[in-house]
């Protein structure tokens, strides 16, 4: 039988002040207050790992309390100012619960570990009242062996949390805070991000990039999936395609036709889009990173938006998709930081009017550059499984995530049945497959494969864009 421990490191002598939220962490902090209680940990952003050969557990202690002063983000709460604001209040002092469990003598780490991971992010986060960080520790024979890091989405995106790992391995490894901050470069903190934010500068860019994503609201078609009429309520299924074939695939697409991986995908779901919607053109709300912006490179916070993406004449021959594909996304990625209440503001009150907007139901997130590599089989073909169900949540359609592992891609979907029942979810996600899988086996210049390098993410794309002068979200 195995105990539990929970050993509290002090933290004091920290920076301490108060702002207003910034618009990431209002964003989040709205979604989540949305959700049914019982779906609210799905927002938590977790990784885990097994240590070995182990690691004294003091020097964890240690590494853990000088990341707290190195990034603000994990000593921070978010409190309503009571007049429909949020504000973030940054602790210079307190304490921070490490759960400790100890391995018995025929007890294996990982499987603790693991279960111990498991719990501790399926835990919902109190942001008034808590920090928004949970730690967990197993250990056998005096050293930690296994480690969970659970983080409120509040506080941190997937890009975020991978700087924070690799600060946490520095420290861990005998770097000082200034030595790991000057490895991986200066961090912008969630207080001065808000200073920038409500700054004449910062205020032209929401203001230019807001404008933008209302055009396109205005353009795209109102509904691409016809209504749900009478149809009651239902949990929405969670389906998971894992293909060993796409990664090698969506290089070969990317390559040929000089585009980023992440074009490639985002090409094909809008082309399964329109084809099952019986649609010309798609709209899809894309998840961006906002990482391409300088001073946002190594923000621990949440600075990753939403950017509207719209696609005419999606089903037309798929090389060309794909190449159209790729100039619409960079304007989408440019133009995805902004006050997301102020643009709601802004929706409700074209609505009110009778402008009819774009369909927004429909959502993409390639998640393979900003989270870590899931769990593989090692499967070496193509699988359909369907791990969960979820609460309703209003007004999607579907949302599509794009997950990696060491060999293989795998396309998670979550739907409302009303609309796409399991079956088109099928066609949906094997369709994307095919499509990507048959324009990698077209005949094509060699000399294209050969020499042309294809970028990764959405992050690459973006950092062109960044370069491309007046319309840039630095410029709007």
């Amino acid at each position: 039988m195995t105990t539990h421990q929970l050993l509290e490191i002090a933290f004091s002598s920290g920076r301490a002040g108060s702002g207003p939220a910034t618009w990431g962490q209002r964003a989040i902090w709205d979604a989540v207050r949305q959700l049914p209680p019982a779906d609210a940990p799905r927002y938590n952003i977790a990784t885990a790992a097994p240590l070995d050969p182990g690691l004294p557990l003091p020097v964890l202690l240690t590494a853990v309390e000088q990341l707290l002063h190195l990034h603000d983000s994990l000593h921070t709460r978010l409190l309503p100012d009571g007049t429909g604001g949020l504000r973030q209040v940054v602790d210079g002092e307190g304490t921070l619960g490490v759960h400790l469990q100890p391995a018995g003598e025929h007890e294996d780490p990982a499987v603790l570990g693991a279960r111990q991971h498991e719990e501790l992010a399926a835990q919902a986060f109190d942001t008034a009242t808590q920090w928004p960080v949970r730690i967990g520790a197993v250990t056998a024979g005096g050293l930690v062996r296994h480690i969970s890091l659970v983080l409120s989405h509040t506080a941190v995106d997937g890009s975020g949390m991978s700087r924070l790992v690799a600060d946490l391995s520095a420290l861990c490894l005998g770097s000082s805070p200034e030595e790991s901050a000057e490895l991986h470069g200066p961090a912008r903190q969630p207080l001065e991000e808000a200073e920038f934010q409500t700054s004449e500068r910062g205020l032209r860019r929401d203001e230019g990039a807001r404008k933008q994503f209302v055009r396109k609201l205005r353009l795209g078609p109102p509904r691409l999936f016809p209504p749900a009429a009478g149809q009651p309520a239902a949990r929405f299924p969670n389906a998971v395609l894992r293909s060993p074939a796409l990664p090698r695939a969506v290089e070969r697409v990317a390559a040929r036709h000089r585009v980023s991986t992440g074009s490639v995908l985002l090409a094909a779901t809008a082309a399964m889009t329109a084809r099952l919607a019986g649609s010309t053109e798609a709209v899809l709300n894309v998840v961006v990173s906002n990482r391409f912006l300088p001073e946002m490179a190594n923000l621990v916070s949440v600075v990753a938006g939403d950017g509207l993406f719209h696609l005419p004449d999606a089903t037309a021959e798929f090389g060309e998709v794909v190449r159209r594909t790729h100039a619409a996304a960079i304007g989408t990625y440019r133009h995805a930081y902004y006050d997301k209440v102020a643009l709601a503001a802004e929706i409700v009150g074209l609505t009110a009017e009778g402008v009819r907007l774009a369909d927004r139901s429909c959502v993409f997130n390639d998640t393979r550059e900003l989270l870590p590599a899931t769990a593989d089989p090692g499967v070496d073909r193509t699988t359909l499984s369907w791990p969960v169900e979820f609460e309703p949540r209003p007004g999607l359609t579907y949302a599509l995530d794009v997950l990696r592992s060491a060999e293989a891609l795998s396309l998670a979907m979550t739907a409302d049945p009303a609309v796409l029942p399991r079956s088109a979810m099928e066609r949906f996600l094997y369709g994307i497959e095919e499509l990507i899988l048959a324009e990698a086996d077209t005949d094509t210049d060699t000399d294209a494969d050969a020499n042309t390098g294809p970028t990764t993410d959405a992050k690459a794309d973006t950092a062109t864009a960044a370069e491309t002068g007046p319309g840039t979200a630095e410029h709007a």
